[in-house]
């Protein structure tokens, strides 16, 4: 009977922490132990993994003017070469990416065209899973690359069961999915508790095992997510910038952890994409002015700081009956960051001329997504080489290290 009454008491303490974790400046936290961080070490490296669901239109953000089949194939989509932001003499950036061209010219931007995950079908859901697990096929069974690789960090259970990597986003995706602890942040939804009420109750628990610790930690929360006064940009359209504006507050703290995840959605442009004008330009400046906040946000991390945008697949290189395109193959990955060997473009060219696509309508793959996945880990954090190759990305022999990105 005593050992039933114990177990309801810690039940409820339970569903007490879960209700005041649920705040717009504590944020949702997916497991209890997500309220504490890991304590690393000043100037440590930093990692920020950011996922576009529902598959980016590289040529359209990384346009190959250049090639002389682009304006043939792309039609009312086509960016004037006059308006786009040069990277060379065959590149350029959507003139929405300005923050990312600045980037780009003091050598802190790369970017990686012609590039895919080992994915070859049209599905977002399975297309992401296979970016997000690391293998060549999609499994949904199977745990994410960054969560198997929160052991080799050698940070995990040293701060309270804390974890060096977060989720930051209303969900934890599949790439943190596993058996690792990680921790996470979401913007809420329901009204803030003022501190006085949460040191108040911080001091009523203060000698209770369960809760005195956490509610202490969700404080140091609450610090560190108000830090640029995040919650007074929440308004209609910002909630990107809300995420980097958290992912920049927690990273560039000393107890932060030192990889976190970030997802943007709205990517997949079957209708009405537009060029200079339109739906996807909006979501470029949501993403460049979000990438420009992040930099800004992290201050003096930013030099220790490698961010990687990637997306699921690409899209069709010829304009569909709708003014949009449809699911595709290769697209682009971007690499930036203070310790981002940038101001180049990564990749073999395929061309865009009708017996270089694949399966006759793609931008044709020539680098494997895995082979930055596994540079940035190795070059980046410091992982060894062999655990990334045998327990991260299993069977990717093909998808070779490449030189000098980080």
């Amino acid at each position: 009977m005593a050992k039933h009454k114990q177990s309801s008491i810690d039940h409820q303490r339970r569903r007490l922490v879960s209700s005041l974790a649920v705040t717009p400046a504590l944020g949702l936290f997916s497991s209890l132990p997500g309220l504490s961080f890991a304590a690393v070490d000043g100037g440590e490296q930093r990692f920020v993994l950011v996922i576009l669901r529902g598959a980016m239109d590289g040529l359209a953000a990384v346009a190959p003017y250049g090639d002389s089949e682009l304006a043939g194939l792309r039609g009312s989509l086509l960016t004037a070469e006059s308006e786009l932001l040069k990277l060379d003499s065959f590149f350029g950036l959507h003139p929405a990416l300005e923050n990312l061209h600045e980037m780009y010219q003091s050598s802190q931007a790369i970017i990686c065209h012609a590039v895919a995950s080992p994915y070859r079908e049209r599905s977002h859901f399975d297309g992401q899973n296979v970016l997000e697990i690391g293998l060549e096929q999609a499994d949904q069974s199977e745990s994410g690359w960054l969560n198997r690789c929160v052991p080799l960090l050698g940070k995990a259970g040293e701060n309270n069961g804390s974890s060096p990597a977060m989720a930051i986003g209303q969900a934890v995706p599949d790439v943190l999915q596993g058996e690792s602890e990680v921790a996470s942040w979401a913007p809420a939804i329901m009204p803030e508790p003022s501190v006085s009420t949460m040191q108040r109750l911080q001091q009523l628990y203060a000698q209770d095992a369960f809760l005195g610790v956490r509610l202490e930690q969700a404080l140091m929360a609450n610090q560190l997510a108000g830090r640029n006064e995040m919650m007074a940009n929440r308004r209609q359209g910002q909630s990107f910038g809300v995420l980097v504006d958290a992912a920049a507050a927690f990273l560039a703290d000393a107890s932060g952890p030192s990889i976190a995840v970030l997802e943007s959605n709205g990517w997949d442009t079957h209708a009405n994409q537009g060029a200079s004008q339109g739906q996807l330009v909006g979501k470029f400046r949501e993403l460049d002015r979000g990438l420009a906040r992040l930099k800004s946000g992290l201050e003096e991390t930013w030099n220790n700081t490698a961010v990687l945008v990637v997306t699921e697949f690409g899209r069709t290189v010829a304009v569909n009956g709708t003014q949009g395109t449809d699911h595709g193959t290769a697209g682009v990955a971007l690499l930036l960051g203070g310790s981002v060997k940038g101001g180049s473009i990564h990749g073999q060219w395929p061309g865009l001329a009708s017996a270089n696509l694949y399966q006759g309508r793609d931008l044709a793959p020539t680098t494997d997504m895995r082979s930055l996945f596994k540079t940035v880990l190795r070059d980046h954090l410091q992982l060894p080489q062999a655990n990334i190759e045998s327990e991260l990305f299993p069977d990717s022999a093909d998808a070779a290290f490449i030189a000098n990105l980080v």
